[in-house]
């Protein structure tokens, strides 16, 4: 599919090619409604391109990958391996810096547990004593993340503090769901920053600058979880040289792909330095009873057979959001945000949590219906096909910080129409009149 205009948003016609692309959004639901889908920041929905390149690397090439030499297993092994330089194209980088994981919580515990092997005697044996002294962490150091953090980003860490002693600290966030300044907590024991670039919760679009300037004065790592701006933004800035960012995760299935993948891409000098998460088949050099050997990366964290099919899902869904362009997929969820934010403003019983800019959201309105539960307010929306995530949505600390118990959460996709809003705000609408509250 070829597109023009770029940094345009898509006319009425691609939009609806693009729909047409994800037959899902074709059913009806709750008695022939027609489905609203506002929930693609927890799971987005499949174009017929991924659901077919899984289903023909089943039914053609399917065998285990870097196993066997008969034909199927090549066959097998070169989709593998092509859908790694897919992965690599889109995030600007080269193949040997992109490790498959199940998710991206995968991808972040697999970092996490690196910090905390590294502390094993012999962990570390070969490795370049300036790499191996950024992985120690001990008590007295400090790993900090940020107070929007989903708990994927946070638990890890927890634990990763817990086992070695080192200490957790966490940048807060304002009202208005803004980081504040993260050089008053990094300091000279900080090893590790962690964050996520776009939150699953307010939405903001985080500025990583200060992030990463308060991180590298003291020498620490910067971990970004890209999971939720990966299937709306280019985020190659964020792995091209200088960028100051070591590692990052996105996980497959709110980009567009398959469950049961994600990405985690790491400086190549990271990820030799790392002692892998995983032991077993694939991942080693030699084995012998008494000790084995490592493969280089990125085989050396993907140990037993890999999720082949899921890779080939993934790589079919990048090629099509890079098909639509980025810049215009932004462009897109921007006219959302936008909307979302117009509409909900002229309801005044409606409080949104983040920031009231646009351009300083990505993907997401969350917000509370004043004395109206979120679980009564997603199941108002449901009965009028509107599907909408509610609860705490894995980032309990945040709604604590923003002294509410949970909230309602509208997202975004490439397929999602501004029609669809207007019908969400609609059955909006009912809230109030079911509950009594003030409209």
């Amino acid at each position: 599919m070829t597109w023009g205009r770029p940094a345009e948003a898509f006319s009425g016609e691609e939009l609806a090619r693009v729909r047409a692309d994800f037959p899902l959004l074709s059913r009806t639901v709750r008695g022939g409604r027609p489905l609203v889908y506002l929930d693609s920041g927890a799971t987005a929905q499949k174009p017929r391109v991924v659901l077919d390149a899984e289903r023909e690397f089943y039914e053609r090439h399917y065998a285990a990958v870097h196993r066997g030499a008969h034909q199927l297993a090549e066959e097998a092994t070169d989709a593998f391996e092509s859908a790694r330089a897919t992965v690599a194209r889109f995030l600007g980088t080269d193949a040997g810096q992109v490790v498959f994981t199940r998710n991206g919580t995968e991808g972040l515990n697999l970092l996490a547990y690196a910090f905390s092997n590294a502390a094993a005697p012999g962990a570390l044996d070969g490795v370049d004593e300036a790499w191996a002294e950024r992985l120690r962490l001990r008590p007295g150091d400090e790993v900090v993340v940020t107070e929007m953090e989903h708990h994927a980003n946070l638990v890890p860490w927890q634990e990763v503090c817990r086992r070695t002693g080192a200490t957790l600290r966490w940048v807060g966030v304002t009202d208005d769901g803004y980081l504040q300044d993260p050089g008053e907590v990094v300091t000279d024991r900080t090893k590790v920053v962690a964050l996520t670039h776009v939150s699953n919760v307010v939405a903001t679009r985080n500025d990583l600058a200060p992030v990463v300037e308060a991180a590298r004065r003291v020498g620490a790592l910067v971990v970004v979880d890209a999971c939720q701006s990966a299937p709306h933004l280019d985020i190659t800035a964020l792995t091209a040289p200088g960028s100051g960012v070591d590692a990052l995760v996105l996980t497959g299935h709110k980009t567009l792909g398959p469950s049961g993948i994600g990405v985690l891409w790491a400086r190549r000098e990271l990820l030799e330095a790392m002692p892998p998460f995983l032991t077993g088949g694939s991942m080693i050099e030699v084995v012998r009873m008494e000790s084995s050997t490592w493969a280089p990366p990125p085989q050396k964290f993907e140990a037993g057979v890999p999720m082949a099919a899921q890779a080939v899902g993934l790589a079919a869904a990048l090629d099509y959001l890079s098909a639509l362009g980025m810049d215009r997929v932004a462009a897109h969820d921007q006219d959302l945000v936008r909307h979302a934010l117009d509409v909900l403003a002229e309801r005044p019983w409606v409080r949104v949590l983040g920031p009231g800019a646009p351009a300083d959201r990505v993907g997401a309105v969350a917000f509370v219906v004043d004395g109206v539960h979120p679980h009564d307010v997603g199941q108002v929306l449901d009965d009028s096909g509107v599907a909408v995530r509610t609860g705490h949505h894995c980032a309990w600390p945040l709604h604590r910080r923003l002294g509410v118990p949970a909230s309602t959460r509208a997202s975004f996709s490439v397929y999602t129409t501004t029609e669809e809003i207007d019908a969400f705000a609609a059955a909006l609408d009912r809230v109030p009149q079911i509950f009594g509250a003030s409209a």
